[in-house]
């Protein structure tokens, strides 16, 4: 772009034709969004050769940029991930539609009868970086809930996100709904980004999908809503009765499935009573997967793990590097996730119901676990076909943000010719 003015005209032009296509999303039927969504999930797995040529491009300027292993990660693309966006869109496509669902409802003396519905929010803005599946997720729960969307993908996807945008484009015209219903910001250009944070009365709600700079750039200048979460500073607690092959089950595959992901644990704390009778097990398998341990303490006598800084609590490293504490019991673990989490994830591994029970009733994050990994704090895995962000707000949304949280709600009130005394 050559200037912030010819950004925000992109972008004004991209907002007006979002809302036209919004009222008509609001009143479209369950089995037109349906359909687009299937017919998104065919022309993905009927285009694969080409969207991972397109995939390829990304990848050679995420080389060329020096961008990390993992998030060279979540930007690459193969046959079976595809596969897993496609499946997603048949769940979207799947669940029952919110828009419309009555929340609850109730009558009044007066002899009104009340109603609380499901209403889309509007126009939807997610702006987000490397992950090109974000095209497909994002598009189809903003779809499934009637909402438009304006996509702004990070420019290190912009091949990728613009091979799948396609394939959304192609279910959108099958089903006959309007083509402006899930838009693609077409430049790499920030000033767009800037443009779609100031786009009062065009844009209703901004979703930022990346690291913590993009999330923070987005939470101090947007001028409209935000769903985001800053961090994923996950953790897990191995409390004194947990079972230790859960334990290590657990631990290894928070840690090492996916490194680069906002649910990867970040931080691993050791009950006193766990290393008493288990030793450091958890410590030595990490080290024995490549993973870079940043122990404090006793845990730093294990051969092979490296003295942890204060800065390493507390930090989202993405990468294959975890801190480790000792801690004294669950409200020693409990104290430190306190001061130390972002409110995003948090595990226990414990057989004991009433400790469970207490890490669960203490703790504030968006979500709690016991006994799982961390790397399930994603929308499908939670039934949802797929997320659009992970909320750790307190505010309308919070966890996997799905079709549901982005509805609002609206009453419908039915009188008899009733009038207010």
């Amino acid at each position: 772009m050559k200037d912030v003015a010819e950004a925000g005209q992109l972008i004004d032009s991209l907002g007006k034709a979002a809302r036209a296509a919004a009222v008509e999303l609001a009143q479209a039927p369950s089995a037109a969004k349906s359909f687009a969504l299937t017919t998104a999930a065919d022309a993905v797995l009927a285009q694969t050769d080409e969207i991972l040529e397109a995939n390829a491009k990304d990848l050679d300027f995420g080389r060329q940029k020096g961008l990390s292993e993992a998030m060279l990660d979540r930007l690459r693309l193969d046959a079976e991930r595809l596969a897993g966006i496609a499946k997603g869109l048949r769940e979207v496509a799947d669940q029952p539609d919110p828009v419309g669902q009555v929340i609850t409802e109730w009558d009044r003396p007066t002899g009104l009868h009340i109603q609380r519905v499901r209403t889309p929010i509007g126009v939807i803005g997610v702006i987000y970086e490397s992950r090109p599946n974000v095209t497909a997720d994002a598009g189809a729960l903003a779809l499934k809930s009637g909402n438009a969307v304006i996509l702004r993908g990070g420019s290190e996807s912009l091949h990728s996100a613009a091979a799948i945008h396609a394939c959304m484009v192609e279910g959108l015209r099958a089903a006959g709904l309007p083509v402006a219903a899930i838009q693609m910001v077409p430049t790499r250009d920030r000033a767009a980004v800037s443009a779609m944070l100031g786009a009062q009365g065009l844009i209703d709600l901004i979703i930022p999908r990346g690291g913590k700079g993009l999330v923070g750039l987005v939470q101090s200048e947007a001028r409209v809503p935000v769903f985001a979460h800053l961090e994923g500073i996950c953790h897990v607690y191995a409390d004194g009765a947990a079972d230790v092959e859960k334990a290590r089950r657990v631990v290894l595959n928070a840690k090492t499935r996916r490194t680069g992901i906002c649910g990867a644990a970040e931080c691993l704390l050791i009950d006193r009573a766990f290393l008493a009778r288990h030793g450091d097990v958890l410590i030595r398998d990490l080290l024995a997967a490549g993973v870079e341990v940043r122990a404090e303490g006793q845990l730093a006598e294990t051969p092979g793990t490296t003295a942890a800084s204060p800065e390493d609590f507390g930090r989202e490293f993405l990468d294959m590097i975890i801190a480790a504490r000792l801690v004294d019991g669950v409200e020693g673990a409990i104290a430190h996730i306190r001061q130390y989490g972002s409110q995003h994830t948090e595990s226990i591994l414990t057989e004991d119901d009433a400790v469970a029970a207490r890490f669960f009733a203490a703790l504030d994050s968006a979500i709690l676990m016991r006994n799982a990994s961390t790397q399930f704090a994603d929308g499908g895995e939670f039934g949802m076909g797929a997320e659009i962000g992970i909320a750790t707000g307190k505010m309308h949304a919070r966890g996997p943000v799905g079709a549901e949280q982005l509805t609002s709600f609206k009453y419908l009130v039915t009188g008899d010719g009733t009038i207010r005394a």
